[in-house]
């Protein structure tokens, strides 16, 4: 008998997967693709839709029609700041176009300036003024720049539900692509900002994440779910996986803090300190700040190192000195590093490090002012009236000793856990469809470790 299982693909710049979830939410397989980019009309580097497109369906009829698995429902989690423009037959009418592309500057001014200035129409889209990255402003940027294509232009979707609609032929939208920096979404009023209806942008009326379509491959029936936002998927297994109200600091190359549960309007000041929302599948913002960690550590890390004539991957063997902590924390939380703020190639070369007697102190105390920087983070995302007593700490800083016990320090009322669950957000476009099932949601296990603060 065939095993039933939820298929999603998971596309990302880089690379691009399929994963198969059984009915435990287990993945029993996952193969994972890299696809050539090619040039846009404008010769700027994009993803090739084509070879995507045919690389879906194909995977997905030898699916159906293998002995193995019996794909019950499919569905997609993509990268958000992409559009995909159809004409009358359903046909795309443009490349898919990289998000890091440039867009003349004078487009959104001219736009920021009829709603109110470019600080008013960005806190009120909950995003910052980010070119292409505001996928709202990509449709404008088209009719603007290439009239004679746009005026062929019949549907307008995000990426997502572009994927969704390879399989189904449905033009749907839904929250969480239209609620990440999008420029569209008018945070104040939960409805589409008016500018589109003043340029007579018409798009689709968003509908829940858990929707589904019934459609056919190679001749077998199966459910078709509409698409999520990444960034909202992977925040999913959490909403399901705890019945606790909890922020998540997910980690990397950048530190980004989401708290899906302050209510309080994104201000000014907030987004001048690189704060925005996005919507989560609750249809709910997510208030969300980040900080440029990863790359800030590297970087004063290979200094620190060179320095001590320590081995680059020195760091990962320093263990938490009790002693030297404790000392610090009694410093009334007073930078040594970045104490004037980050410099702007982010590395710190004021701090003399002749003052430490090893790589190892050098390191720790790195490590504590990084920490107060990323809190200070991710206070822009605690509201006045915080209920929240539960940090995730997900990603490569989870396996930091220091970092994850200090944050218990500097946040006294939260209990700080770690987090390792593999594929989140890959599991979170599955969860929002596992109804399809008909069976009862398996325990999502958050891969939860609970750290204790250091003793002051």
């Amino acid at each position: 008998m065939k095993k039933k299982v939820i298929a999603v693909f998971d596309i990302g710049k880089t690379n691009k997967k399929i994963l198969l979830f059984d009915q435990n939410l287990k993945v029993v397989f996952q193969n994972e693709q890299k696809f050539p980019t090619i040039q846009d009309d404008d010769g700027f580097e994009c993803d090739d839709i084509d070879l995507i497109r045919k690389w879906v369906v194909s995977t997905m009829e030898e699916l159906v029609s293998g002995d193995e698995y019996e794909p019950v429902a499919v569905n997609y989690s993509t990268y958000g700041a992409t559009l995909a423009y159809l004409g009358d037959k359903g046909d795309l009418l443009t490349p898919i176009y990289n998000y890091l592309k440039p867009m003349p500057p004078e487009i959104p001014q001219a736009l920021y300036q009829k709603y109110g200035g470019q600080e008013e129409f960005c806190r009120k889209t909950a995003g910052h003024a980010m070119g292409m990255l505001n996928a709202g402003l990509q449709i404008l940027w088209l009719k603007k720049e290439k009239p004679e294509v746009y005026s062929k232009v019949k549907h307008i979707l995000h990426f997502p539900q572009y994927l969704s609609y390879i399989l189904t032929g449905k033009v749907v939208s839904e929250y969480t692509s239209i609620g990440c920096h999008t420029a569209m979404w008018d945070f104040d009023n939960k409805r589409y900002h008016k500018w589109l209806a003043d340029e007579n942008i018409i798009l689709p009326e968003p509908i829940p994440d858990s929707t589904v379509f019934e459609t056919e491959v190679a001749g077998h029936k199966l459910l078709s779910g509409i698409g999520i936002h990444d960034s909202s998927a992977s925040l999913a297994p959490y909403f399901l996986g705890t019945d606790d109200k909890f922020l998540l600091v997910s980690t990397g190359t950048w530190c980004i803090n989401m708290n899906p549960f302050n209510d309080e309007p994104l201000t000014s000041e907030q987004l001048r300190n690189d704060c925005l929302c996005f919507l989560s599948i609750q249809q709910k913002p997510v208030k969300s700040s980040r900080l440029f960690m990863g790359h800030i550590h590297d970087v004063n890390v290979a200094r620190i190192a060179d320095f001590f004539h320590a081995a680059g991957n020195a760091y990962k063997h320093v263990k938490p000195d009790e002693f030297l902590v404790r000392k610090y924390l009694s410093g009334n939380d007073k930078k040594l590093f970045f104490k004037n703020g980050v410099p702007s190639d982010y590395i710190d070369t004021s701090v003399n490090l002749g003052m430490f007697s090893s790589f190892e102190e050098a390191y720790t105390r790195f490590v504590f002012d990084l920490t107060l920087l990323c809190a200070d983070s991710i206070r822009l995302v605690i509201p006045k009236n915080d209920q929240v007593k539960k940090l995730f700490i997900s990603g490569g800083f989870a396996r930091n000793e220091i970092f994850v016990r200090l944050l218990g320090n500097i946040f006294p009322d939260k209990s700080v856990y770690t987090s390792e669950i593999d594929n989140s957000t890959a599991m979170g476009a599955a969860l929002v469809v596992w109804d399809v099932l008909k069976t009862k949601k398996p325990e999502v296990d958050l891969g939860l470790k609970q750290w204790m603060p250091f003793e002051k």
